[in-house]
């Protein structure tokens, strides 16, 4: 797209209400373009307001690198959600959740062969790879395999595929091991206590997720319920560790050997203090709350962690593959979900679905029942929000009941042309360069 063809955009007759749309949807990349009418209309059937014509929603896309506007909205949903479960103090959590025993864990996923590492020593030096090389920080081959041909591509993509059932394990073991701190078994744990988390997975450069989470202990009835006195934050990290070394699975290779799925050796836990610092953690490897909730947030829209030409969908074939810039390591990850995918042992997994995302099934950012509020009321709130400022402006008492009637009709998605796409890109970038600079002077 030449500059010719965005000055010709900007002088076209109907760029005004182009624009208009676009700006609605915070510059989405990829608008759900309507057509239709909505009509509000009082209790007794007096006509408020009527709109008919076009209009655009936002798609919605979680990942940034498919729609900028639309992952910035989701990464705010996701922090007033995990903040929310910390801090307390509203959407019906109370403060009191800051005194709970409280925990930030990262579980990693273990090793399937050597790859390319950029470490440092004490004094900032570049300690050299297994490879012999030393690598610089925008090295293509960091987090990629040494030796292509020996790495287990099988057993990494079936540890991706099965990462959430391991965590659903991983959870339970967690309860019998609390449990067992009280003198209780693990059934009757849920009587006497409850385990509440927000975890959100993380590619990393070696192309395998990590799971971040924020623990917290409640009592039986939840965050407003104290935890018995015998659930101390050390009694936490400890059955923390005891559960991720006793969580495994089981799953079969094609050619019908066992294959043992756990956590990789890495395990970092940190202590959730409430207190508010500028920086992420503390001297003593605590990390505070009021970062916490933005630092999970921020990976919650995160994709396969590649900038090159990596799929953002599901491919249709591996010839799809061949159109693409990949990195060797990412592509043979690729290939190998897709031809498990194809053998009858592994059709429940559905890997052919998710190859562009290298097996990994699950969903991003998930939340146990009593954590704290869900993305459904958070978008209540917004929608709420904003019919009562359309109400106000209509001069129409809030608290009295209106009748809404939509009848749209989906007739397209995306924008019509690049021009266009690279504008709404460029207006969503203004729009989070403004956040952050009033962010730096407040």
């Amino acid at each position: 797209m030449s500059d010719l063809d965005l000055s010709t955009r900007l002088r076209s007759i109907d760029y005004p209400a182009w624009r208009a749309r676009m700006e609605a949807t915070g510059g989405c990349a990829h608008p759900v373009r309507l057509r239709g009418s909505s009509t509000i209309t009082t209790s007794g059937g007096e006509v408020l307001a009527r709109r008919s014509g076009e209009v655009w929603a936002p798609c919605g896309n979680r990942r940034e690198t498919v729609c900028l506007a639309c992952s910035d909205r989701y990464a705010a949903d996701a922090f007033h959600l995990i903040r929310a479960g910390l801090a307390g103090q509203e959407r019906g959590i109370p403060a009191s959740v800051t005194d709970r025993p409280r925990a930030f864990l990262t579980l990693t996923a273990p090793s399937f062969g050597p790859v390319h590492t950029r470490r440092l020593t004490t004094r900032g030096k570049v300690i050299p790879c297994a490879c012999g090389d030393y690598h610089r920080e925008p090295d293509p081959r960091l987090g990629g395999a040494i030796d292509h041909d020996t790495y287990d591509y099988t057993g990494a993509v079936l540890w991706q595929a099965h990462a959430g059932k391991l965590w659903h394990r991983f959870a339970i073991a967690l309860r019998r091991a609390l449990a067992g701190r009280l003198g209780v078994s693990g059934r009757r744990f849920g009587k006497v206590a409850r385990l509440s988390y927000a975890k959100v997975a993380e590619y990393q450069r070696r192309g395998l997720v990590h799971f971040h989470a924020a623990i917290r202990i409640d009592g039986p009835d939840g965050p407003a319920d104290p935890p018995p006195a015998g659930l101390t934050a050390e009694a936490l990290h400890d059955a923390v560790r005891e559960a991720a070394a006793a969580t495994v699975l089981d799953v079969a290779r094609p050619d019908g050997t066992t294959l043992t799925l756990g956590w990789g050796a890495q395990l970092d836990l940190r202590e959730i203090t409430p207190t508010a610092h500028d920086a992420v953690t503390d001297e003593h490897g605590e990390i505070t709350d009021s970062r916490l909730a933005g630092y999970i947030a921020k990976y919650a829209t995160k994709g396969t962690g590649k900038t090159d030409g990596h799929p953002d969908r599901p491919i249709r074939s591996l010839a799809h593959l061949e159109q693409l810039d990949l990195a060797e390591h990412h592509r043979r990850l690729i290939e190998t979900a897709w031809h498990l995918g194809g053998l009858d042992g592994y059709r429940e997994l559905n890997l052919r679905k998710w190859a562009h995302m290298l097996g990994f099934r699950g969903h991003f950012l998930t939340k146990s029942r009593a954590y704290s509020t869900t993305f459904r009321v958070i978008r209540g709130e917004r929608r709420a929000w904003r019919l009562t400022e359309q109400l106000a402006e209509l001069g129409h008492p809030v608290d009295d009941p209106v009748i809404i009637v939509n009848n749209w009709v989906l007739v397209g998605i995306g924008h019509h042309t690049d021009a266009d796409r690279e504008l709404a890109i460029a207006h969503a970038e203004r729009i989070r360069d403004d956040r952050r600079a009033t962010r730096r002077t407040t």
